[in-house]
């Protein structure tokens, strides 16, 4: 198998880019395809320690960069040599089998929509967080791809992330459900009864297992596999999330390095405390999965170090095998009836 890697995209490209990919690619017994500049490259390899170039490691080579200042609709098409628009090309034309990128959100998305294209029948690809719970993990489906939803939008994402945790989170029968201000059908806007209704049929024909309206906080305690919801929503509840993480963090540093007993005390549940710690380190995760496209993409964090860049491609692998595309290829056609 091979992953593909923009070597430039991100704040930290391409030094932690390429020493994450080396290491991931030993984890994760994959080769490798870095784009890029091959100069730096060539350079940031040799400061990982490889004086040539690493079997199951290959050099394609970019003579541009997607900027995070550029226009994300129409930046891989002005800039057709970035890095970012070769490797979603290498991708569409079979060069590999999933795509990793720390650079541009909006860019990758358009990119990857526009180059590899959704698959056939979706009217929107959906970004998929994996966000901890307190009785393991679930799928958070839109976290910001898509701002702006109709219930037609969420439906397929319901389904999406239904696949998605079937076959990459490995729950038989995930519970899906709909983001929103209370239990009740009648809640939430227009959009939050229209899409509830079109949840609950599906429900009732068997296709889903629809599990009702949900608020963020039963979401978090683990009241469902699969969180529904427009991106603008979802994105807030992601770095929610994330800011309660580094909070909590925070304060439990404070309380435990107050005197000697409380050392000596966060000595004892140092294990428990980093475990928490790792559920909420995006370099621990990797990045989020573009659902929907036809072949995987995954966003790394624009901040990604080596770590979360070996981590990205242990999830990009993952979603190659897992057959997703060809779960989600063929029921379509009931998204499509369930839509009217």
């Amino acid at each position: 198998m091979k992953i593909i890697i923009d070597a430039m995209g991100g704040d930290n490209a391409p030094g932690e880019i390429v020493k994450g990919a080396l290491s991931g690619a030993k984890h994760w017994g994959v080769e490798v395809a870095l784009v890029g500049d091959p100069t730096a490259i060539e350079k940031a390899l040799h400061d990982c320690g490889a004086e040539t170039l690493p079997a199951g490691v290959e050099i394609v080579p970019a003579s541009e960069v997607i900027e995070i200042s550029d226009d994300p609709a129409t930046a891989f098409k002005k800039k057709k040599d970035s890095s970012m628009t070769v490797g979603l090309n290498m991708l569409r034309d079979g060069g590999g089998d999933a795509f990793v990128s720390a650079g541009s959100t909006g860019a990758l998305l358009a990119g990857a929509t526009l180059v590899v294209q959704r698959i056939r029948g979706i009217r929107r690809a959906a970004m998929a967080p994996i966000m901890p719970t307190m009785t393991g993990k679930a799928v958070l489906i839109d976290c910001g791809a898509n701002a702006e939803c109709t219930p037609e939008y969420l439906l397929q994402f319901a389904y999406l992330g239904n696949f998605y945790a079937r076959h990459v989170l490995g729950i038989a029968n995930p519970r899906v459900g709909l983001l929103n201000i209370g239990a009740e059908p009648e809640k939430g806007t227009d959009l939050q009864r229209e899409t509830y209704e079109r949840l609950q049929a599906a429900s009732e024909a068997g296709h889903l297992r629809f599990i009702g309206n949900i608020e963020a906080k039963e979401a978090i305690k683990g009241g469902c596999d699969v969180l529904v919801t427009d991106g603008f929503s979802g994105n807030v509840m992601l770095k929610t999330i994330e800011g309660i993480g580094s909070f909590a963090s925070h304060s439990l540093k404070g309380i435990f390095g107050k005197n000697l007993m409380t050392k000596a005390a966060a000595g004892l549940v140092m294990g428990g405390l980093r475990a928490f710690k790792d559920m909420l380190d995006p370099n621990k995760v990797g990045g989020t999965a573009f659902i929907g496209i036809s072949k995987p993409v995954i966003k790394a964090h624009g901040a990604s170090n080596a770590e979360a860049i070996d981590s990205a491609i242990r999830q990009a692998k993952q979603i190659a095998e897992s057959e997703i595309v060809t779960d989600i290829e063929k029921n379509i056609d009931q998204m499509r009836i369930d839509r009217s």
